[in-house]
């Protein structure tokens, strides 16, 4: 990946995308409430929080600087855009596509253990 797309997620707000995470989701079958738990098993981010960033239209740096990472996050392992996340160099851009990757799993019907990698 290269640092111009790094500084374009970056600079992307999460609200933008938010709501094609939360299509993607229902268009499979899955609920809302499921992918706040996936974000707040991620970030820390419980649906009071997550809103207000929604509201505040946060960056995905502001975001995450603001997230307390679960520990379990390097155990996100997979290709998403083509690329395998666990290779991603840039701190930012990684944390975006584990989250990408977990709202990708939830769509795909994955256990909801399976997704917050309960080991």
């Amino acid at each position: 990946m290269n640092s111009k797309q790094d500084e374009r997620i970056a600079a992307m707000s999460f609200a933008s995308v938010y709501p094609h995470y939360v299509t993607k989701v229902e268009k499979k079958g899955r609920t809302t409430e499921e992918l706040h738990q996936v974000i707040e098993w991620l970030t820390g981010f419980d649906s009071k929080k997550l809103q207000s960033l929604i509201d505040e239209k946060a960056t995905f740096q502001s975001f995450f600087d603001q997230a307390s990472l679960n520990p379990n996050a390097k155990l996100i392992t997979g290709v998403i855009c083509g690329y395998r996340v666990e290779d991603i160099e840039n701190p930012l851009t990684q944390k975006v596509r584990y989250l990408d990757k977990l709202v990708d799993e939830l769509a795909k019907g994955r256990k909801m253990e399976k997704i917050l990698r309960s080991v």
